[in-house]
């Protein structure tokens, strides 16, 4: 009988931590694995103050450490948090951060990079040149097969009454010197005509033709789509999807490494009628066995009508035939995005 899905509310607040969530996976050197999130401590806003905090599994991800260990301190004017993890060509841990120095007009994309896997960091290097408000998810943060890495982002400017912000414009900032130094790509995609949100959050995912599809969050209805034949440099201009979710909520793409298939995990709202309220659930799995042009086998991994599931990292155990999904799974009536947990599932389960 294939395993069933194993959920563990890793991350619940507490007194002086009213938030935990936008994290992300490292498989460390000696087997163990290491979970970094947001941890907050001045609110549950995000511009509330917060540091990066781990925990570790030596597992699988079935049981984690029970008190955190420091990542990084609070550098920000604001806040340090939404972390992407991946190992570096020299076989260091780069770990990727926001660092929210304003609430309007200043968030940056850094990198620091461990050689002692994960106990000590280097100088931060700076990842958006763009200055603005730059927001780049959790897990986000991907190496193409030239080498190349690629960082999505939605690029927001702030609006002249200094209380809000432009809608989001949709690019991407690309290293060829495995993280040493950073430019802009050459397209900034315009948000969708009568859109107040823009293009929020993007994903992206190389495809087996050599390019690169972008996926990202929008007030539409949809998610909306777009694609790249240089390795993030230029884009096509961004088009509405089948992907429908009415709340302003992103998705999580990865290819499954058993199948080559490109997994989604996002908030599926295509069985709710038009009206329904717009709730960030339920939250769904969904293969592609085509690129990404269709997707089948949706999933229900959590469906709690008052649950709010979202930011999720995305990492596979190929030694278990198991993905790991670390998300937030808070409830609206105290918070949301507060709690954050990590869900265990079976491969062979997402295509049952």
């Amino acid at each position: 009988m294939t395993e069933q899905v194993q959920k563990i509310p890793l991350l619940p607040p507490s007194e002086g931590n009213p938030r935990n969530s936008e994290g992300d996976f490292v498989r460390l050197k000696d087997g163990r694995l290491l979970f970094v999130y947001s941890h907050f401590y001045g609110g549950g806003a995000d511009d509330a103050a917060a540091y990066l905090a781990g925990r570790y599994s030596e597992d699988g991800g079935r049981t984690w450490t029970q008190e955190d260990v420091m990542i990084l301190e609070n550098e920000g004017g604001c806040n340090v948090m939404s972390v992407s993890l991946m190992r570096m060509g020299n076989d260091d841990i780069g770990l990727f951060y926001l660092r929210k120095d304003h609430e309007m007009e200043l968030c940056r994309e850094f990198l620091r990079r461990s050689d002692d896997e994960g106990q000590t960091w280097s100088e931060a290097v700076l990842c958006t040149p763009r200055r603005g408000y730059n927001v780049v998810n959790n897990d986000r943060v991907v190496r193409l097969e030239s080498g190349r890495l690629l960082m999505p982002a939605s690029l927001h400017f702030p609006l002249e009454d200094g209380e809000s912000r432009q809608p989001g414009y949709a690019t991407c900032y690309l290293s060829d010197d495995d993280g040493v130094s950073w430019e802009h790509a050459s397209t900034q995609l315009e948000p969708p005509a009568g859109s107040t949100a823009g293009l929020q959050e993007p994903c992206v995912i190389e495809l087996r033709d050599g390019r690169v599809m972008m996926l990202s969050r929008t007030d539409m209805g949809c998610h909306y789509r777009s694609y790249s034949e240089d390795g993030g440099v230029h884009w096509s201009g961004s088009e509405p999807t089948d992907i429908i979710t009415r709340c302003v909520s992103p998705a999580s793409i990865r290819r499954i490494p058993q199948t080559g298939d490109i997994l989604i995990v996002y908030t599926d709202h295509s069985s709710l009628p038009p009206d329904a309220k717009a709730k960030r659930t339920p939250l769904v799995t969904a293969i592609s066995r085509d690129e990404g042009e269709s997707w089948e086998g949706h999933k229900v991994l959590d469906d709690d009508p008052d649950g709010c599931y979202c930011y999720t990292a995305i990492h596979f155990l190929d030694d278990e035939d198991t993905v790991l999904l670390g998300h937030c799974a808070g409830q609206y009536a105290t918070g949301g995005l507060n709690l954050t947990q990590i869900t265990r599932v079976p491969v062979e389960w997402l295509y049952s």
